[in-house]
C-alpha cells in the first residue's frame, strides 16, 4: 500500500472538551494552522449552531481567534454543547464539547422487592434535584451484612430509569447492605445504605384469574373470585388481599380491607343495573416464620360485570296496607339492616338467609298486596 501522509488539522480550540460548573464563565481560543493562511478576522464562533455575537470576540494574534461565554447554564444536551470555531465562508475548522452542569446528588428513597425469594428489584430517586444536564451513572452495589465481597447488579432500566435486576445467587435468613452510587464528570455522590432480609420485601404478581359475577338475581350484589399466587406455592407463607372496585362512570375506587386470606369475596350495596369494574391485589406476609409484612402487588388488570336491573316499575303505584303490613315492613327493614351491616364484605355470616330474604323482599316489591303475608 502507498504510504498516505496525514494533514494537519485546520485548528485546535482550547479548552478542549471541558467540563464546567453552572453559572461558570470560558474563553476559549481557536488557533488556525499556517497552512490555511486564514487570519483571526476570517474566523467566526458558534454554540449549537447559533452564532456568537463578534463583541464577544478577541484577536490574539493574527491567527488566534478567542471567544468569552459568560454564566453558563447546564448543556443542552448530555453529549455536550457544540461550540465550532468556522471560516469566514462557513467552513469547519475545530470544534470542542462543553459538558456544563451539576455534580450528581446522593440518591435517595431505595427501595428493594423479590418476586420468588431468588431475586431482587431496587429502584431509587436520583435527589432532590435530579437533573444535573450531564450523564450520570447510577450503580447498584450490594453485600452480604457481616462477610462477603461488593457485588456490582447488571440489569439496568427494569423497573423504570432509577431501577436494576438481581436475577439470582442471593442468600436467605442473612441480611444484604444496599447502596447506590452515582457519578458523572463534576464528581461521585453516594446513597445512605439500606438494610434487607430476603424475606422481609416478598411481593408477588397481581392475583391472576379475577372473575367477577352476579349473585343471582340479587340486584345490589357481585361476587369475587381469583387463584392464589403461583410464584410462590413453594414457599411457606400467609397471603391477605384487598380488593377495589368503582362504577364505571366514577374515577373513585372504594377498598375492602376485610378480605383476609380467602380467595373470594362478595360485594354488597351496590347499585342496580350499574357496570361495576373491580381489581384485586395480594400481601405474602409470615414467609418462613418472617415478622414482617410483605409487600403489596400491583392491581389486576379490571374486571367488569354489572349487577340484575332492577325490575321496579317507574313512577308505579304503593298501594297502602293495614297497620300490620307496616310493622312488618319495619321489622323486616331493621332486620336486613342488622344482617347487611353483619354480612357486609367477606363474611359468610348468615349470607344464605341474607339471600333468601332479598329474593323474598325483590318479588314482594312486583307484588306488593302480598307483603303482609307470611313469606
Amino acid at each position: 500500500l502507498p504510504f498516505v501522509s496525514l494533514a494537519a488539522d485546520p485548528a485546535v480550540i482550547s479548552p478542549q472538551d471541558p467540563t464546567l460548573l453552572i453559572g461558570s464563565s470560558l474563553v476559549a481560543t481557536c488557533t488556525v494552522s499556517p497552512d490555511f493562511h486564514l487570519k483571526a478576522e476570517d474566523l467566526y464562533w458558534t454554540l449549537n449552531g447559533r452564532r456568537l455575537p463578534a463583541a464577544s470576540y478577541a484577536a490574539l494574534g493574527p491567527t488566534t481567534l478567542s471567544v468569552a461565554l459568560a454564566r453558563l447554564n447546564g448543556s443542552k444536551q448530555q453529549s455536550g454543547d457544540n461550540l465550532v470555531c468556522h471560516s469566514r465562508d462557513g467552513g469547519i475548522l475545530a470544534g470542542s464539547c462543553l459538558y456544563v452542569g451539576l455534580p450528581p446528588e446522593k440518591p435517595v428513597n431505595i427501595t428493594c422487592w423479590s418476586k420468588n425469594m431468588k431475586d431482587l428489584t431496587c429502584k431509587w430517586a436520583p435527589g432532590t434535584e435530579g437533573e444535573t444536564f450531564l450523564h450520570t451513572n447510577y450503580t447498584l452495589k450490594y453485600k452480604l451484612r457481616w462477610y462477603g465481597r461488593d457485588n456490582t447488579c447488571q440489569e439496568y432500566h427494569t423497573a423504570g430509569p432509577y431501577s436494576c435486576h438481581i436475577p439470582k445467587d442471593l442468600a436467605l435468613f442473612t441480611p444484604y447492605e444496599i447502596w447506590v452510587e452515582a457519578s458523572n464528570r463534576l464528581g461521585v455522590a453516594v446513597s445512605d445504605v439500606v438494610m434487607l432480609d430476603i424475606l422481609d420485601v416478598v411481593t408477588t404478581d397481581p392475583p391472576s384469574d379475577v372473575h367477577v359475577s352476579r349473585v343471582g338475581d340479587l340486584e345490589d350484589q357481585l361476587s369475587v373470585r381469583w387463584s392464589s399466587p403461583p410464584a410462590l406455592k413453594d414457599f411457606l407463607f400467609q397471603a391477605k388481599y384487598q380488593i377495589q372496585y368503582r362504577v364505571e362512570d366514577s374515577s373513585e375506587w372504594k377498598v375492602v380491607d376485610d378480605v383476609g386470606n380467602q380467595t373470594s369475596c362478595r360485594l354488597a350495596g351496590l347499585r342496580p343495573g350499574t357496570v361495576y369494574f373491580v381489581q384485586v391485589r395480594c400481601n405474602p406476609f409470615g414467609i418462613y416464620g418472617s415478622k414482617k409484612g410483605g409487600i403489596w402487588s400491583d392491581w389486576s388488570n379490571p374486571t367488569a360485570a354489572s349487577t340484575p336491573r332492577s325490575e321496579r316499575a317507574a313512577g308505579g303505584c304503593d298501594p297502602k296496607g293495614g297497620e300490620q303490613n307496616t310493622t312488618l315492613r319495619r321489622e323486616l327493614k331493621q332486620f336486613f339492616g342488622w344482617v347487611k351491616k353483619h354480612a357486609y364484605g367477606c363474611s359468610n355470616l348468615g349470607i344464605k338467609l341474607y339471600d333468601q330474604w332479598r329474593v323474598w323482599l325483590q318479588k314482594s316489591h312486583k307484588t306488593r298486596n302480598q307483603v303482609g303475608k307470611e313469606p
